[in-house]
């Protein structure tokens, strides 16, 4: 039993909450739950690895960073409404992060900004409401993009080299065939 404690504290002391929230335990295999609701936070704070229940109602989040909420993969309950939301290419990640995770979560928020979007639902932003968004996709897809666009380009100049080598040799044989039939009609025959 000592040695079953011994590992699990790292876990438990690597687990930290927030200087501006509370936390409580939902025991050690049900995880952490994190109350960071009417605090006045601007932004998201650095949450345990393991949270399961996220309060952040009421504060002034105007956006989420794209992939701060990627890494809680045990959370089962996250409030995040009475929050001025700016409607921007910005909000686009917590909108489709929340399109996987809670549609009821998602229909309770509300724009704030900009004026003509003041009061409007998040679930119902289309791609006209935020205009031009010129970075959609995080660095990482952006690499993987590039990295694929090359691989598909090396693979059409390869696949246009080897129809080319077929067809030269196509020629070749061709040559070969009309020089060896030459050759046998300029052997003289001999009997």
């Amino acid at each position: 039993a000592v040695l079953g404690c011994a590992l699990l504290l790292p876990t438990v002391l690597g687990e930290d909450c927030p200087s501006q929230c509370s936390c409580w335990s939902l025991g050690e295999p049900w995880g952490t739950g994190v109350d960071c609701s009417s605090r006045g936070l601007r932004a998201l704070p650095a949450l345990p690895r393991l949270t399961r229940r996220l309060h952040l109602h009421n504060n002034s989040l105007a956006s989420i960073p794209a992939g701060a909420l990627d890494s809680l993969g045990h959370l089962q309950e996250l409030q995040l409404w009475d929050n001025p939301w700016h409607c921007d290419c910005h909000i686009l990640y917590l909108k489709l992060w929340l399109q996987d995770f809670s549609a009821p979560a998602l229909a309770r928020l509300r724009c704030a900004s900009p004026a003509q979007l003041r009061m409007k639902p998040l679930g119902q932003l289309t791609g006209n409401d935020l205009g031009v968004c010129t970075r959609l996709l995080p660095t990482k897809c952006l690499q993987f993009f590039w990295r694929d666009l090359i691989l598909i380009a090396g693979a059409i100049i390869i696949l246009l080299l080897v129809a080319w080598a077929v067809k030269l040799s196509k020629k070749l044989v061709c040559q070969l065939s009309l020089g060896s039939r030459r050759l046998r009609r300029s052997i003289p025959k001999t009997h």
